[in-house]
């Protein structure tokens, strides 16, 4: 659309008037209206003068009517300060005026204290003084009187002080042999009537058969071909039996027989049933002797278990660790100079629990302790060390309680019995190997008993000849009179008993007999 075009009508004179007045209206306005706003801002400015002066007037009034009030308490605090002051100085010199009263009190009571002791320093030193020269007389006097004495008697001072030795020792040696015997015999009169009532009661009430048992198995054979089969072609089978079972077969003239040897009483028996099943089977070959070691083996396994529940059953001993019973199922086949030694633990069991109950000890602790004090024998073929400290090893480790432990570690004097329990282990087990028929021993091991025994007696001074009797239940001391005095020879009675107890194990006990003779020999002419 194009843009419009102006008209003449636009520009004529009165339109430019109309616009110039218009404009010169504007321009006065505007004057006007900035002259206006000048005149109120100014009035504002003065306003705000005249108000910041009133602020400031007021302001100087208030702080000085405020100064004029912390002047006022500042005096006031000063005058309270020094009045306090004042009453504490008062105080001080009141106090140090005491102090200094008892101060010098306390001096002045040192100075007659001092005085005092000064006096008595004195006296004592005159005493000392006097009491020096007493004593020098004295020791003159002393002098004087021994060397009479030493004239009159004969003897010298040495001399009369060893012979005075002499006396006092002969007489405290006389008086320690009639104690020793006194104590002794009081011990048992007071102590053998009651000991023998208990042992005889747990004796009676557990009276039980023993047979010895022998460490070697003996197989019988149907006939003497057997053996040729179990020996097996360039004694391949012997050697399969022997290797798989860890044991020694002796195959002898012995008609009908073959004998298994091992120390180790489980691999024996095993080796025994597994030939026993063998020959039964009439099959004997490498491969079949495994299985039957194989099934042996389980049921020895089976056997040890049933035998260690048995024991403990019949024992009435609960919470018995499973490992311990096992181990006590191995019992059944190990041997003590020919006594099985599980039967023998039943035995010192039921032994243990009818002292204490006589005693009025722990019953079951004693029981427990009973069963498991040669526990350490089911593995010393096995393990390196005696059965007390095999035993005492695996009770730790299956948590058992320190009093049996202790029971167990002292049954055999490896450490010191200390408790009731202790003492009841040890009297049962004696009792239970110590009985006739309960034990049997080899003739070597019974020559060398015997050889020690003798060889510990006359080792003592003043032994002349010493025999070993009874089977090495009693030992005969000859000593020499003119060297063991009576008194002496009671002495040396207890010191051999001791000595055996510590060096020696033996089962039962070993009666000392000392026997001083004297002989006077004449002959008439």
């Amino acid at each position: 659309m194009p843009a419009p075009q102006p008209t003449p009508t636009m520009f004529s004179p009165v339109n430019i008037l109309i616009w110039l007045v218009l404009l010169a209206l504007g321009i006065f306005l505007g004057f006007w209206i900035r002259k206006q706003q000048e005149i109120k801002s100014g009035k504002t400015i003065e306003d705000a003068e005249q108000k910041a002066l009133q602020i400031e007037n007021d302001a100087h009034k208030r702080a000085e009517s405020k100064a004029k009030e912390m002047l006022l308490e500042a005096k006031e605090e000063i005058m309270r300060v020094r009045n306090e002051a004042e009453k504490e100085n008062k105080e001080r010199r009141s106090d140090l005026q005491k102090q200094e009263r008892r101060l010098q009190q306390k001096e002045e009571n040192i100075d007659k204290k001092t005085d005092a002791l000064e006096k008595k320093e004195e006296a004592l030193n005159q005493k000392h003084a006097a009491l020096d020269k007493e004593n020098e007389e004295i020791k003159i006097i002393k002098r004087s009187q021994t060397e009479m004495l030493e004239r009159i008697s004969g003897f010298t001072a040495e001399d009369a002080k060893r012979y005075l030795i002499e006396q006092v020792e002969s007489e405290v040696t006389h008086e320690t042999a009639l104690k020793i015997k006194e104590l002794e015999q009081r011990a048992r009169d007071e102590a053998d009537t009651r000991a023998r009532e208990i042992i005889a009661t747990a004796i009676q009430r557990c009276a039980a058969d023993h047979a010895a048992e022998i460490t070697v198995s003996v197989v019988p054979l149907p006939n003497d071909e057997m053996k040729g089969r179990i020996i097996g072609r360039e004694g391949r089978n012997i050697r399969t039996i022997e290797t798989m079972t860890g044991v020694d077969l002796i195959i002898d003239d012995t008609p009908e027989a073959i004998t298994v040897s091992c120390f180790e009483p489980v691999r024996r028996e095993v080796a025994r049933i597994a030939l026993e099943k063998l020959i039964a089977d009439g099959r004997i070959h490498p491969t079949h002797i495994e299985e039957m070691v194989a099934k042996a083996r389980r049921e020895v396994d089976a056997v040890i278990k049933s035998e260690g529940e048995r024991a403990v059953l019949e024992t009435g001993v609960r919470g018995v660790n499973p490992e311990l019973v096992k181990m006590l199922g191995r019992l059944h086949y190990r041997t003590s100079y020919g006594q099985n030694v599980l039967q023998h633990s039943i035995e010192v069991s039921q032994l243990s629990g009818m002292i204490a109950a006589e005693l009025g000890a722990d019953v079951t602790a004693a029981k427990r302790a009973g069963l498991l004090h040669d526990i350490g024998k089911s593995v010393d073929h096995e393990m390196e060390g005696t059965h007390v400290s095999l035993g005492v090893e695996f009770m730790r480790k299956y948590h058992e309680k320190d009093e049996i432990i202790h029971a167990v570690h002292a049954h055999h004097n490896d450490v010191e019995p200390t408790t009731v329990l202790d003492f009841i282990v040890q009297a049962a087990d004696a009792i239970s190997a110590g009985r006739p028929g309960a034990r049997r021993e080899n003739l070597e091991n019974y020559i060398k008993r015997l050889e020690q025994l003798e060889e510990i007696t006359g080792s003592f001074p003043g032994v002349e000849k010493s025999y070993a009797i009874q089977a090495g239940r009693e030992v005969r001391v000859m000593i020499k009179p003119e060297v063991v005095s009576e008194d002496e020879m009671i002495i040396l009675a207890h010191d051999i008993a001791k000595r055996i107890e510590d060096e020696m194990e033996y089962p039962g006990q070993i009666k000392v007999n000392v026997i001083r003779e004297v002989k006077a020999v004449e002959y008439a002419k």
